[in-house]
C-alpha cells in the first residue's frame, strides 16, 4: 500500500463462506462475503482512470487503463459488437463498446475518467473516425464523469512520403 500505484491495481476479495454454530441446538447458518472488485475509496472520493479511444475510419477502439497507463481494466472495440465488417467505425458500434466499458468499469469501482482520443495520425488523416464522437458521448450519458479530454492523434515533425504520387489523388 506504500507504492502510488498499487492503489489503482485490482484487488479481489475473497468469497469465503463462514459457517456459525449457534449454543442451542448445533444448527449452522451460512454468511456470504460480498465479492467486491476494485481498489478500497473512501464514500465521495473520486477514482480515475483514463479512456483511451482510438477512431480510425476502419474501427474504433475504448480501452480503459489505471492513471498510469500500466493496467488495462476493459477494451472493447466496435468490431466485438456487430456482425458486418463495414459497420465496425460506424457511431453505432462505438456507442456499443462505450457502455460495455461503462459497465465494466462501475463493476470495479471506477466513478470518473480522463479521455484520450486518437485518430490515425502519420502521414494518414488527422481527424478522429466517425465512432470517435459518439463514444465519448457514450460514456458521459453512461453516468461516470468526465476529467480532461485530450487530443493525442500523432502528428510527424516530418515524415515519411504520403501516399498518391506526385499530382496527388486525383477525383
Amino acid at each position: 500500500d506504500t507504492a502510488p500505484d498499487s492503489r489503482f491495481q485490482l484487488w479481489i476479495l475473497s468469497c469465503n463462506s463462514i459457517a456459525i454454530m449457534s449454543k442451542k441446538g448445533g444448527k449452522t447458518e451460512k454468511v456470504e462475503e460480498v465479492v467486491r472488485l476494485g481498489p478500497k475509496i473512501a464514500d465521495g472520493e473520486e477514482l480515475f482512470a483514463v479512456a483511451h479511444i482510438f477512431a480510425s475510419f476502419n474501427d474504433t477502439f475504448v480501452h480503459v487503463t489505471d492513471i498510469s497507463g500500466r493496467e488495462t481494466i476493459c477494451r472493447v472495440t466496435g468490431g466485438m459488437k456487430v456482425r458486418a465488417d463495414r459497420d465496425e467505425a460506424s457511431p453505432y458500434a462505438a456507442m456499443l463498446a462505450s457502455q460495455d466499458v461503462a459497465e465494466r468499469c462501475k463493476q470495479i469501482g471506477i466513478t470518473a475518467l480522463h479521455i484520450k482520443i486518437r485518430g490515425t495520425g502519420g502521414n494518414k488523416t488527422k481527424a478522429p473516425g466517425p465512432g470517435g464522437q459518439a463514444a465519448l458521448r457514450a460514456l458521459a450519458r453512461s453516468g461516470l464523469k468526465i476529467g480532461r479530454i485530450e487530443d493525442v492523434t500523432p502528428i510527424p515533425t516530418d515524415s515519411t512520403r504520403r501516399s498518391n504520387g506526385r499530382r496527388g489523388r486525383r477525383l
